[in-house]
């Protein structure tokens, strides 16, 4: 095998533009296989934000997310073993100035009393949570949100109901760090309680409650405890762990699983129809000097080496590019991933696109390869063309 090398670099280079432009489209397809081998470990795979991600839960209605839950709930909740704390977690939604995309962000109703101490990942000056708890009127904002839109502690600011008829009126009390992709506005549900009218059904309601397990390994048996607990209620719940409350989201797009298996299928067929195409032009082009190494004393298994070895040696060097230029789409795939992480390309996704590579090289070219391996000497020779 040592001694074919130099033949196998050889032909690499004997045909520049083929190889190359066969490398190219080996390692466009290949950053494409990375990209959505990034994007499926993020959904499915992704780590933690932060430590306590893994001991958050979330309690919702059964049926559907529109269905709120009683407020009456959250005692029972608490109640059960293992839950440190819990507090109400009701998206308001609303509108602060216009619909513009750039004035969107996710606003909550909460306990303030309980949410910090919860979400141990949002640090703000204790003076700033202090505010916040003491005054029904305030608000918390995350750092990225008051980036965005110049806020400051003693800001007030006004969101227009929509889910809820009121108009709650907001002062800034406190502005937190917090992990990637979990910025938010919160404020007092006591205070939206009392902005509703006593005869509003929504009023002793919440949307969700959001759960602190005391470890990671109890979230299934706390989620099972308090799904039967209220089986027979009249609003059962679901209760599971943030992230897979997250990942819920992705039902509405269908069976996202399947859907990106197919496409990585397809891109892995498309790679292999190319580069078999490509080697069998090319061993065809060399029937006769291939002939000719056979009559200088290479043996039929030489033969097939060779021609094996080209195919996958360029698969591989497509495979090496394909992963760079994957590593940028994924990138990008995070900055507009909507709040759903893509962690970048992982040695997992690594591993699978290189043995790819390694796979399409082989199987393009294992038919051509024993074709030429066994071919008649005398009728190659005797080949014009």
């Amino acid at each position: 095998m040592i001694r074919l090398a130099p033949l196998v670099f050889r032909n690499l280079l004997r045909n520049r533009r083929r190889s190359l432009l066969t490398l190219a489209s080996s390692a466009v397809s290949l950053a494409l296989l990375a990209m959505l081998l990034a994007v499926y470990q993020g959904f499915f795979y992704g780590e933690d934000s932060s430590p306590s991600e893994a001991r958050r839960v979330i309690c919702r209605h059964r049926v559907s997310l529109t269905q709120a839950l009683p407020a009456s709930h959250q005692a029972r909740i608490d109640s059960v073993p293992g839950v440190v704390i819990s507090s109400a977690w009701t998206w308001f939604q609303g509108k602060y100035q216009d619909e513009r995309p750039e004035n969107f962000f996710a606003r909550f109703a909460v306990d303030a009393d309980r949410i910090f101490e919860l979400r141990q990942d949002w640090q703000a000056p204790p003076d700033q949570i202090k505010a916040f708890k003491q005054s029904r009127t305030a608000c918390a904002v995350a750092q990225k949100i008051a980036t965005q839109h110049n806020f400051k502690v003693g800001d007030r600011i006004t969101i227009k109901g929509d889910i809820y008829p009121v108009n709650p009126e907001l002062t800034i009390a406190a502005i937190f760090q917090h992990p990637a992709n979990t910025e938010c506005l919160i404020f007092h549900r006591d205070y939206l309680t009392e902005m509703q009218s006593k005869s509003a059904t929504s009023r002793d309601t919440v949307g969700t409650f959001l759960l602190l397990a005391d470890k990671p390994e109890n979230v299934p048996r706390i989620s099972k405890a308090i799904d039967t607990m209220f089986d027979n209620d009249p609003a059962p719940t679901r209760t599971e762990s943030e992230k897979e409350f997250g990942r819920s989201f992705l039902a509405f797009l269908g069976n996202i699983k399947m859907f990106l298996a197919a496409i990585c299928g397809a891109i892995s067929f498309t790679i292999l129809l190319v580069s078999a195409n490509t080697v069998a032009m090319s061993v065809r082009e060399r029937t006769r000097e291939l002939a000719i190494l056979r009559t200088l004393g290479y043996a039929p298994g030489e033969i097939l080496s060779l021609v094996l070895a080209e195919s996958v040696l360029i698969s591989i060097l497509g495979g090496a590019v394909g992963l760079g230029l994957g590593a940028l789409l994924a990138k990008g795939a995070q900055a507009g991933s909507g709040g759903f992480p893509v962690p970048g390309v992982k040695w997992q996704a690594v591993l699978i696109v290189m043995t790819m590579a390694v796979l399409i090289g082989f199987l393009a070219a294992v038919v051509p390869a024993i074709g030429a391996s066994r071919k008649n000497v005398v009728e190659s020779l005797r080949f014009v063309g």
